[in-house]
């Protein structure tokens, strides 16, 4: 079989350098190669990317083997249609090690055309290390090698305003820009470097925090040869994705005209704001994982696909999301319920097997974070505890108790947390269960038994649960839930 290469697949690599991207892995090259593609196709964008290793052991080498090309492939629902597509991504120009060649590296900061830094580094990889200097070839950190980067083009081209970058980061945590341009400044004052450079840097340069959303099972190790069979030539660097693709960037309308993504069919926002998408991704998708990690496994399924499908666990989920988490976020509904949507088709997705157990860890603190917001918004705006997420908090409860039915239950947590819950469960009372629980303030960042009835629909739905099971448990607990003080 031939090679997967430029001559083989007709495809040139005269597209200008305007992107440098930090990371080679699965997502960004499922996500930001894919976006910058539909910008090439439709908008003649004619935008080349080069790619940096970020640290010593990496993937340049095969991405260059195959002279930037690789396969993608996207399988998913959509509209409630199953979508299989695949293509040969096209525009990367070049891969280069900084450790290899650090000269090569620096040689990126003199492209004429340069225009934006994208990167991917993990959530440790914006860090501030503070041994790296700047006559390091390379630094280790890679706010470092960004920094020498800068410079590098600040002297060459004599702090040129009009040839400062657009910085766009993507690593998964909060105000991941902001994050980053502080780094930058804390070695631009380690290594006592101009004040001219600076302003270069705050003024010029724009810095722009980030939400990406896709899901990237990467190389399909398992099925590589389902795969292959559709291919006619070797590709080693085939990644999977899904359909759903959501990229929320902080900016004006400069950076609008930079990136005109409004003149293609992907969802990418440049917005003022991002925290309102943020927390909707947070409440919704993050929200329902893990409300429904607990409560479907007690129930016996056990990936997230049958968790939405089953005609018990699916519409108990839909409801918690509908008619619960939805209610507690300020955007408009009608934006808020087609995200939702868009967020079980991604649950129903045939073609990614989401085990509940894989996304069991850490569920506690998960909780506190994604879920527990919700619970208590409702209460506040509703004068009223709701109904679907209250039940799955004591499910999440029961969970820690680590066995259901004479069978483990894969509790993955912080020791001492293991430890206390299992410890608070010698008590026979669910009450008392209920009561240590909730007033925890290390687990929920506040005393939950000041929520009035918290308390004791946690407890009923605790006796409920071991009496009667997870199903037999709820409607019992639905039924009392009409009757009594819980609702108002």
């Amino acid at each position: 079989m031939k090679k997967l290469n430029r001559a083989n697949s007709g495809t040139s690599s005269n597209l200008p350098i305007k992107v440098i991207q930090f990371g080679e892995g699965n997502f960004l090259r499922a996500f930001v190669e894919y976006a910058f593609q539909k910008l090439n196709q439709e908008v003649g964008f004619d935008a080349g990317i080069a790619v940096v290793q970020p640290i010593s052991k990496g993937m340049v080498s095969v991405l260059n083997s195959q002279e930037g090309l690789y396969t993608l492939f996207t399988k998913g629902i959509k509209d409630g249609n199953e979508v299989e597509e695949k293509e040969i991504i096209t525009n990367i120009v070049k891969g280069i090690d900084p450790y290899l060649s650090f000269d090569a590296y620096l040689k990126l900061a003199e492209e004429e055309k340069l225009e934006f830094i994208i990167s991917n580094t993990t959530e440790a990889g914006i860090a501030f290390v503070e041994s790296d200097t700047i006559d390091m070839a390379p630094p280790s950190s890679f706010p470092a090698k960004l920094t020498v980067l800068l410079h590098h083009r600040f002297k060459y081209f004599n702090g040129a305003k009009d040839k400062a970058l657009t910085i766009i980061p993507c690593e998964l945590i909060n105000y991941n820009s902001d994050t980053l341009k502080q780094v930058v400044l804390d070695y631009i004052a380690l290594w006592n470097l101009s004040e001219e450079f600076k302003n270069w840097v705050t003024s010029a340069c724009s810095f722009h925090n980030t939400l990406v959303d896709r899901i990237v099972p990467g190389y399909p190790r398992d099925q590589i040869e389902e795969y292959n069979k559709q291919l006619d030539y070797e590709d080693n660097l085939i990644v999977s994705a899904e359909t759903f693709f959501l990229w929320v960037i902080e900016g004006d309308e400069t950076l609008k005209k930079k990136l005109p993504f409004d003149k293609t069919d992907l969802d990418v926002k440049i917005v003022s704001d991002m925290q309102p998408f943020r927390t909707r991704k947070v409440r919704i998708l993050n929200g329902a994982h893990t409300s429904m990690v607990p409560f479907s496994i007690l129930y016996g399924n056990q990936t997230v696909k049958e968790s939405v499908d089953e005609s018990f666990t699916g519409p108990f989920i839909r409801s918690l999301v509908f008619d619960e988490i939805i209610p507690t976020l300020d955007m408009e509904k009608e934006e808020l319920e087609a995200f939702a949507s868009a967020v079980f088709d991604r649950f129903r997705n045939p073609f990614v097997k989401h085990m509940l157990s894989s996304i069991a860890l850490n569920s506690m603190s998960k909780f506190k974070v994604r879920v527990l917001p919700s619970l208590l918004e409702y209460t506040k705006r509703k004068n009223s505890l709701p109904l679907h997420l209250v039940y799955a908090f004591a499910c999440l409860i029961r969970f820690y108790k680590g066995t259901f039915n004479g069978n483990d239950l894969p509790v993955n947590d912080d020791d001492a947390i293991v430890a206390n819950m299992k410890r608070i469960w010698e008590s026979n009372s669910y009450d008392r269960v209920a009561e240590q629980v909730l007033q925890n303030e290390g687990y929920w960042g506040e005393n939950l038994t000041q929520v009035p009835r918290l308390q004791n629909a946690v407890a009923k739905a605790l006796e409920y649960i071991e009496e009667d099971g997870v199903q037999g448990g709820y409607i019992r607990f639905e039924n009392e839930f009409k009757t009594t003080s819980y609702a108002n």
